[in-house]
């Protein structure tokens, strides 16, 4: 396995875990606000909770879900196979771009992620990364191939046939290495994904994690997990599940920013777990934080973008495609929830699907929020191409 993938594979995982006494304190204080959130969301009703708890379950359940199984899959093909992927890719330059591609095109963000990221460590083309945003639908494929199997495979393919193409013009255009010096000297992707765990934190970042790809899997089919689940105990217990995931993956994120680090002979340990757990923390926070901005947006201000789009039959391709630009999965499926109720046409459809990034622009713009922005603008081009010309040859 590439060394430089992962610089710290070669490091031991601690075996004192919170035997000691400094990292049995600090694992108990970053568990301190997952009690507490759990306490509040069970024994606080309140509008604003109900709000505020359900933006974190879905973004837990909805999104880092699906990304840490992406991980797990991407890291444990390379540790069984003693395989670098990404240098490997980087090597058969001409298949970099449709496997990217393929990647973005999977339900989900967690391929568009992965390939982010190894773009900024010099490893996969820019063509890589605008042909994985183009791609990339985000959790709106799961609403889509529930309802409309035929449409959402369709909308797929067409990511990934767009996607491939848009990713060789690029590279063909700018080079591979377009726009790689705007990330400055040193840039550690690694280092940024740091965050404070003890082998028993993973443990139990697992057990949650695990029930949480079950429930995603049903949530993706548009199966209610909360009735599904619920008992005299609990009315909610999905939610609950995602609260607890999710306010672990943020806190265990941040506490190193509050001086609380955990064991950090074991965080730097580059097992398939602690690599997983580390990566998919840091997405989870951006998600979290997407979720929130949006859902309380609308809460505050009374948002209705079903108004937007009365009326304005011309425009509303060109609509959806710049609500794609959004940040976030939650308006992508608002806008493939209007199109299933009949109040979108299949052009805003095909427009907000080669547009929109997904959950997987937020640590993008983390990452590289220059090469983000960009990536996203060429993704444009062709969404703006294929809607009108969808509209003006089928629909008017």
């Amino acid at each position: 396995m590439d060394q430089n993938l992962s610089p710290m594979a070669n490091s031991q995982p601690a075996t004192g875990g919170p035997r000691d006494p400094a990292t049995a304190f600090h694992s108990l204080l970053i568990l301190f606000p997952v009690l507490l959130a759990g306490y509040v969301m069970t024994h606080i009703e309140s509008e604003f909770n109900d709000i505020l708890f359900k933006a974190i379950a879905d973004a837990y359940i909805q999104v880092s879900t699906f990304v840490a199984g992406t991980f797990f899959i991407f890291y444990g093909i390379e540790r069984v196979l003693n395989i670098d992927a990404a240098a490997a890719l980087r090597k058969a330059a001409v298949w970099q771009v449709p496997v990217a591609a393929a990647l973005g095109a999977l339900p989900g963000c967690g391929g568009a992620i992965i390939v982010v990221t190894q773009y900024v460590s010099g490893r996969l083309s820019f063509g890589s990364v605008v042909a994985v945003l183009t791609a990339t639908m985000g959790d709106a494929a799961f609403l889509l191939i529930a309802q409309q199997p035929l449409v959402g495979l369709a909308m797929v393919a067409l990511g990934f046939v767009v996607g491939t193409f848009s990713g060789w013009i690029v590279n063909y255009i700018h080079g591979r290495d377009f726009l790689r010096g705007s990330l400055g000297e040193g840039h550690d992707v690694d280092h940024m994904n740091e965050d404070a765990s003890t082998p028993w934190l993973d443990r139990i970042w697992l057990i949650i994690m695990l029930p949480g790809l079950v429930l995603a899997a049903l949530v993706a089919f548009q199966i209610d997990v909360d009735a599904l689940f619920a008992s005299d105990y609990l009315d909610k217990p999905a939610s609950l599940l995602g609260v607890l995931g999710g306010v672990l993956a943020v806190t265990m994120r941040l506490a190193p920013r509050f001086g609380i680090r955990g064991d950090t002979a074991f965080s730097a340990s580059g097992t398939i777990l602690r690599r997983t757990v580390a990566d998919t923390n840091f997405v989870t926070v951006w998600v979290i934080g997407a979720y929130l901005v949006f859902d309380l947006s609308v809460y505050f201000f009374a948002i209705d973008l079903k108004q937007v789009f009365s009326g304005f039959t011309l425009f509303t391709p060109m609509i959806a495609i710049l609500i794609g630009f959004l940040p976030g999965c939650g308006p992508q499926v608002l806008v493939t929830t209007m199109y299933l109720a009949g109040i979108l046409p299949l052009s805003a459809q095909i427009g907000n699907a080669l547009s929109n990034d997904g959950d997987a622009l937020f640590p993008a713009i983390a990452i590289a929020p220059k090469v983000a922005v960009v990536a996203t603008l060429y993704s444009a081009v062709p969404a703006v191409i294929i809607s009108y010309g969808w509209l003006f040859l089928v629909e008017l």
